[in-house]
């Protein structure tokens, strides 16, 4: 009899156990999914200013077709990514693919703004510099809601690997999920050089 209740004690303590792993990796899988949505909301809104941007532009740049065009193939290329990431928030493919769409996007849109600064008329629009500004204020709206983004997939993988967690958690679907890291240029890694 002690033995049957011993028994139905610790399968009912093991049932527990897994049912709190379970739910916490749930809330964290939920956590991150949260944060991405918040990412995608600002990757959106600026897929929407970039067309924008363009059409104000095209004015100044007539002779520049060809760099507005690939800033458009490129908003494209990266909003079809983002999609693709959206519905799979954490998957290392989408968000790679991502970063990459991303990555060719940030650079288009450098050479626009290269150029910009290159016509004073240009420069000196209403237009251009109220678009150029909300730009850059989804710029840090994005990197702010990457790295709480980051902060809950690094929060879910640590629970995810963690004992005992680790025992069950690939049994129940509960893969890992990749951050979202930004590709930068070389340049952008190394300390700025003063003159003394």
């Amino acid at each position: 009899m002690h033995i049957a209740i011993g028994v139905v004690v610790t399968v009912l303590g093991l049932g527990l156990v897994s049912a709190a792993i379970y739910n916490g990796l749930v809330t964290r899988r939920n956590r991150y999914k949260n944060a991405y949505a918040q990412i995608d909301v600002q990757l959106k809104r600026r897929y929407d200013l970039i067309p924008n941007l363009v059409e104000a532009v095209r004015g100044y740049l007539k002779h520049e077709a060809g760099t507005l065009e690939a800033v458009v193939r490129a908003r494209n290329s990266a909003h079809a990514a983002a999609q693709r990431a959206a519905e799979r928030a954490g998957d290392p493919q989408a968000l790679q693919a991502l970063v990459s769409a991303e990555a060719a996007l940030k650079e288009n849109l450098a050479r626009i703004i290269a150029l910009s600064e290159s016509y004073p008329k240009l420069e000196g629009s209403q237009s251009v510099r109220d678009l150029t500004e909300e730009l850059t204020t989804t710029e840090n709206r994005i990197a702010f809601a990457r790295q709480a983004y980051n902060d809950c997939v690094t929060s879910y993988n640590n629970a995810r690997e963690a004992f005992p967690a680790l025992l069950i958690a690939a049994s129940l679907g509960f893969t890992p999920a990749a951050m979202l890291e930004v590709i930068e240029q070389p340049s952008e890694r190394q300390a700025p050089k003063v003159a003394i």
